[in-house]
């Protein structure tokens, strides 16, 4: 019976090692799939929309959601089976990765509603600059009825 306990310890350690190599692996995934720095910093466009559409492009996570997800699951397996001896650094990674992803969705979210918003204030600008030329036409035209 002692060679089997003995036998089970190594294989739940080697179960624990196997899982930290899995949280870590999905964080380094989940960190490859975030957007690039330069990626939302240098878009070019030809106008504001677009410059906010690619920038809206450029702020998609891609799959990192997933790859946290993976690393969020396997983690708590983990803890609840008492298999690491330390994982505050996967706990810190876990959550820094989490805030990061949190926070390109709310700029994306952001950059979103410009995209909806820009178009219709060109639009009631384009109309109140068209609105000034007709209201300065017929204030002329009026002066010159009253010339006459």
């Amino acid at each position: 019976m002692g060679q089997t306990s003995l036998d089970d310890d190594d294989l739940f350690g080697e179960a624990a090692s196997e899982m930290r190599s899995d949280v870590e692996a999905s964080l380094d995934a989940a960190r490859a799939a975030l957007p690039d720095a330069d990626d939302i910093w240098d878009v070019e466009a030809d106008n504001t929309l677009g410059v906010l559409n690619a920038l809206k492009t450029a702020l998609d996570v891609g799959d990192a959601e997933d790859h946290l997800r993976d690393a969020k699951k396997w983690y708590t397996m983990g803890e609840r089976a008492d298999a690491f001896e330390d994982a505050d650094d996967l706990a810190e990674a876990i959550e820094e990765v989490d805030d990061l992803i949190a926070d390109i969705e709310d700029a994306r979210d952001q950059v979103g509603d410009l995209t909806a918003t820009i178009p219709q204030l060109r639009g009631t600008l384009e109309e109140f600059e068209d609105g000034d030329d007709g209201a300065d036409a017929e204030a002329d035209a009026d002066t010159e009825e009253a010339e006459a």
